[in-house]
């Protein structure tokens, strides 16, 4: 559990409990997932690397800190994960976006993917994996699988929820992939969902059931 990151800052607990409620609307559900998102993207970038420039203050020059926010790509698993992206691109405007497409198969929970952009040279960036929930871990692995093939220099996976189970399988598959999440919850459920958990994350954050 070394690479296990639990986020428990009190407004990141208080904001989760919120959306957890099955009566919170779905634009509450959307502007808690925003803030949230910001709040954990502190965290996560918390190692990122720095470089030193020059600048003007109205007094004098001086040498001051900078990250390299084109460095730094946001990686959303389609769709729920746009949820995340939007809070952690207020924090890193600077961010690069990539996007891979991945549904689950209702029989197997194997993840099939049909969508992948990402932007060029990734060999000299950190990605930052976004996906609110880490059940089975398929998707996740799927992800982190087809990144690796671009050879970037780091990956850190972002979700909401996740449980043993989601935990188990994305460190046995990527054992060098930190994951950060606001909860662990109990268990996943026969049809594969996190228990307590909040329900279907793409599906209360778009209003489409």
């Amino acid at each position: 559990m070394s690479q296990v990151h639990l986020i428990d800052h009190p407004l990141v607990q208080h904001k989760l409990t919120l959306m957890r409620r099955k009566d919170a609307s779905t634009s509450s559900f959307r502007r808690l997932l925003g803030e949230l998102s910001s709040l954990m993207a502190y965290e996560v970038t918390r190692d990122m690397p720095m470089q030193d420039i020059e600048i003007e203050t109205p007094l004098e020059t001086m040498t001051s800190k900078v990250i390299d926010g084109k460095k730094l790509v946001l990686v959303s698993i389609l769709r729920a994960g746009n949820g995340i992206l939007e809070g952690m691109l207020s924090v890193v405007p600077g961010a690069r976006v990539g996007h891979i497409g991945l549904y689950r198969d209702p029989k197997t929970l194997t993840a099939i993917e049909y969508y992948f952009k990402m932007p060029g040279d990734m060999q000299d960036r950190d990605i930052v994996v976004v996906d609110p929930m880490l059940a089975t871990g398929n998707s996740a692995i799927a992800a982190v699988e087809r990144l690796k093939e671009m050879n970037p220099r780091s990956i850190k996976f972002v979700c909401l929820l996740t449980c043993p189970e989601g935990i188990g399988a994305l460190q046995a598959a990527h054992p060098d992939v930190p994951i950060y999440t606001a909860a662990i919850d109990r268990q996943l459920d026969s049809h594969g969902y996190i228990l307590p958990g909040l329900g279907d994350a793409g599906d209360r954050i778009f209003g489409t059931k």
